[in-house]
């Protein structure tokens, strides 16, 4: 289809107003808005639009996101956990997928390697509590001393986490995933496994169960080619 001499797209055309100081003002959504309300529609007025698409898709607009009430910082952890140098130590994330009909909660030892996962069907912050708490209860004291999360909502509840693990949760600094390492390096390998594609509800417990322990068992270079599961049963029987 021919297109218009000089047309361009509403963002376009509202900047270009405004640049000449017309009296004619108007917003890119405005002009959306017109184009795609009944029965204007029927005119079919998208023609003229640079990607010329006959519905609009849905518009999504972010949210402020409340800090976590209690939120503990990274920085107020102590330099044996940056290091490494203590066990027991932990980072969790939550995993998501493109369908949103399951999550992947996954928690790793700073130290070890060793990573712990479980499927979480809802994605709330008294779900995740409680996943986490069963995920790392059964662990000896020595071994679950304190966990790093991000600021998402799923983990506002941490303050049940340290009344039924008696360990504290610090938080990383907004938008700053690299403060998280050991848990962004050790979910990249499952993703070759679990792309964002997939369908996490197609998947057992014993699925996953078993991908995770595949990571598990796979030698580790900082580890002087140990594997997490090797290297964490190690660090348990210095611990007792």
């Amino acid at each position: 289809m021919n297109r218009f001499p000089g047309e361009g797209s509403p963002e376009q055309i509202a900047g270009r107003l405004r640049l000449e100081e017309s009296e004619h003002r108007v917003s890119h959504e405005s002009i959306y808005r017109f184009i795609y309300r009944w029965p204007v529609c029927r005119e079919k007025l998208h023609r003229y639009l640079p990607r010329a698409k006959a519905t609009r898709g849905r518009r999504y607009f972010k949210r402020r996101r409340e800090p976590i009430p209690g939120r503990r910082s990274i920085h107020e952890r102590g330099q044996a956990i940056d290091n490494r140098d203590q066990f027991g130590h932990w980072e969790g994330d939550l995993m998501q997928f493109r369908t949103q009909r399951g999550n992947l909660l996954t928690a790793v030892e700073r130290k070890t390697g060793l990573m712990l996962a479980t499927g979480l069907p809802r994605k709330t912050a008294e779900a995740t509590a409680t996943s986490l708490t069963g995920l790392l209860e059964g662990l000896p004291v020595a071994a679950r001393r304190s966990i790093t999360c991000d600021n998402g909502s799923e983990f506002a509840e941490h303050k049940k986490l340290e009344r039924d693990l008696g360990i504290p949760t610090f938080f990383c600094d907004p938008h700053s995933p690299w403060q998280r390492g050991s848990i962004e390096n050790a979910n990249g390998p499952l993703r070759r496994d679990l792309p964002r594609k997939t369908e996490l509800a197609h998947y057992t417990e014993q699925d996953i169960q078993d991908i995770v322990w595949a990571n598990n068992t796979t030698p580790r270079k900082r580890l002087g080619y140990l594997t997490p599961a090797e290297a964490f049963l190690h660090q348990l029987r210095c611990c007792t």
